[in-house]
């Protein structure tokens, strides 16, 4: 089969691999629709160190094409999604709450970080019966993409940040992830969701999907306009959704005392992240700083299903571009360069 790997640190491209077979509680599945995540990017770049001919990919849809003896909720011709992060269930991790680091940080991230990904014509899933979900009828299968990430990881930054009801949230970063951190505070029941986005097109989707204001950081200070928006208070909860420095460092600066920062942000680049001291109270101002990566398991991904097939969210206007699998190169070099003002692109396999 055809793969779409990582050769080495800042190279990639396509391979022929050995198609994946089934172990006893796994399942093999052909994919017909992938995103492509700029996580990968940071891959590539070398975020998480050498990759060897690892395939990329994270985000994909699909159908069954082999299950394991043990396999109990599937069976070849099943529609799929299939989770970003597929935890090892058993784990001492997931036992004590928290699936997605599995024994280690972020041991739940396999896919493109410690075994191949969703970039071929076939892909592994382990612990099938727990890491798929079938996709309703209704629901199309870019629609369905979005949310083993996008909408699982964007939501998780908005439920981690506590928002009280009717509280203020001010979401730093309106890529795919903060996009979909604001529409999660627009659900969670935010009565105030302040958007930090320079992009008019990012601008745009984030008033879409639920942000009353806009910050444009190119124009003014940050945290002088979120601190003048909230009458000096700041906000109850921050959500660096971009994995810089200079963000995580609004985020601290912007939330009340008592407040959450909650951190989805891939901080890929850098030794340190640094906490503005004064603003942290100098220790002891309260303010809980959360992190969290992308909930897995079968459940998560049944309840964002249904929040597409009761049309609460459309996750497809993040879609800019759409390239087959034999253009995936130039999919991937788009994400990395965010030109042509690029949000999510697809990749259809048929």
């Amino acid at each position: 089969m055809q793969a779409y790997v990582m050769r080495q640190i800042g190279e990639t491209g396509t391979v022929e691999k050995d198609r994946p077979a089934a172990g006893p509680n796994d399942a093999v599945v052909r994919p017909t629709l992938g995103l492509v995540c700029t996580s990968d990017v940071h891959t590539v770049h070398g975020a998480i160190g050498e990759r060897e001919d690892i395939t990329l990919g994270h985000e994909a849809v699909g159908i069954v094409e082999e299950v394991g003896s043990e396999v109990e909720l599937f069976e070849p011709g099943d529609r799929v999604a299939v989770g970003a992060i597929t935890p090892d269930w058993g784990s001492l991790a997931a036992q004590d709450g928290h699936p997605s680091q599995s024994e280690q940080a972020l041991g739940g991230w396999k896919f493109a970080n410690v075994k191949d990904g969703v970039f071929a014509e076939y892909f592994h899933v382990n612990d099938a019966d727990a890491n798929m979900a079938h996709v309703p009828e209704s629901v199309s299968d870019e629609a369905a993409a979005y949310v083993t990430d996008m909408m699982s990881t964007g939501f998780n930054a908005a439920e981690r940040a506590d928002i009280p009801m009717g509280g203020t949230v001010a979401v730093f970063a309106q890529g795919p992830v903060g996009l979909m951190a604001t529409k999660g505070a627009a659900l969670q029941g935010a009565g105030r969701v302040i958007a930090v986005e320079s992009v008019p097109k990012r601008q745009e989707l984030a008033k879409e999907y639920g942000a009353d204001e806009i910050v444009d950081y190119s124009e003014v200070d940050t945290v002088e306009a979120i601190m003048e928006l909230t009458d000096g208070e700041g906000v109850d909860a921050a959500i660096e959704a971009l994995g810089a420095n200079a963000t995580f460092r609004d985020c601290v600066e912007v939330t009340k005392p008592g407040g959450v920062v909650s951190n989805v942000g891939y901080h890929g680049e850098g030794e340190t992240v640094d906490i503005p001291r004064e603003a942290w109270g100098v220790g002891m101002a309260e303010k809980d700083i959360v992190t969290s990566l992308c909930p897995g398991g079968r459940l998560r991904l049944q309840r964002l299903l249904r929040l597409l097939e009761q049309e609460k969210v459309d996750p497809t206007h993040m879609t800019t571009h759409e390239f087959h699998f034999d253009e995936i190169d130039e999919g991937f070099h788009l994400m990395e360069s965010k030109e042509e003002g690029i949000i999510k692109p697809v990749i259809r396999f048929e």
